[in-house]
């Protein structure tokens, strides 16, 4: 049986692929404790005696939530460490696969679609942005370290207190008004679908080694925030705070679809109604005074 570590431990990626993976895989699953990514030599000797098939990197310093304690000033630092400390010991591991972010392309110049080819028009100037930059520009020269990157990933057992369509689907259960800063549409990819799109890329040899790991298309906050009201019938004010439209979130996956051909992905509508079903079963652990908006 082959062997896969996981960083990151405790996250929600990192959780829905130890569920999804183990019994057909050995699966390290390591947090902070297990192992301390921003120790270099810890790091070395743990990969180097590990004899991991795959790396999937998911530990992710991100100071942009609300309510975070993390220290903004140190995304960059914290981000680079952790992944150059894993990079480094390529030699002892089959492949690494990482999440990487449309903040690579640089916020001020999103545009809708987004290629591979696009990125490095522009050069991010906020530290988390930065730190997704240069691991791109480290992966696409190197031999087994591969860039998934993502726009935005939705599943029903995420961070509800400030993840759009997990707090959305939470306040309709709590017969609360949907708000929202402003709309914009985004290009969500459901938690199954990027299960099984890292599974392909554990076992088969992608030519590339960055890819847009995105469904392709679009759907906006008021258009999410109404199907949830249909799903669970209710009747919520969904409200944003300033009007008109921020700038689209999204990205073109059609070089990931000529590698996983005929690959169909979870229509939205049945994500959001999983994500509903989900919360509702655990509603009893959900604190309103938590969400972030």
């Amino acid at each position: 049986m082959n062997r896969v570590l996981i960083t990151g431990g405790s996250g929600f990626i990192a959780q829905s692929l130890l569920g999804a993976l183990r019994g057909d895989w050995t699966v390290i699953c390591a947090g902070r404790r297990q192992l301390d990514l921003l120790d270099s030599e810890k790091v070395y000797n743990f990969i180097k005696n590990g004899q991991f098939d795959v790396v999937i990197h998911t530990a992710n310093y991100d100071a942009a939530p609300s309510f975070t304690t993390k220290d903004k000033n140190k995304v960059l630092e914290q981000n680079l460490t952790m992944f150059y400390n894993l990079a480094r010991c390529s030699e002892f591991f089959g492949k690494m696969l990482y999440f990487g972010s449309g903040a690579e392309f640089g916020r001020p110049h999103w545009v809708p679609m987004m290629s591979e080819d696009y990125f490095d028009t522009h050069v991010p100037t906020d530290q988390y942005g930065l730190s997704k930059y240069i691991m791109t520009k480290y992966a696409e020269k190197s031999n087994n370290i591969y860039n998934l990157r993502l726009f935005a990933i939705t599943g029903g057992a995420d961070d509800w207190r400030y993840r759009f369509v997990s707090l959305a689907c939470c306040k309709a259960l709590f017969d609360m008004p949907i708000t929202f800063r402003q709309n914009i549409f985004f290009d969500f990819l459901y938690i199954k679908d990027l299960i099984n799109i890292v599974k392909w890329f554990m076992v088969n040899s992608p030519r590339y080694h960055v890819y847009n790991t995105c469904r392709g298309e679009v759907h906006s906050y008021r258009w999410i925030a109404e199907k949830i009201c249909q799903f669970a019938g209710k009747n919520l004010e969904i409200r944003s705070e300033v009007p008109g439209l921020m700038s689209e979130y999204s990205g073109d996956n059609s070089r990931l679809l000529e590698e996983l051909t005929d690959y169909k992905f979870v229509p939205m509508e049945e994500s959001i109604q999983e994500m509903l079903l989900h919360l509702q079963q655990n509603k009893d652990s959900i604190t309103p005074e938590t969400f972030a908006y």
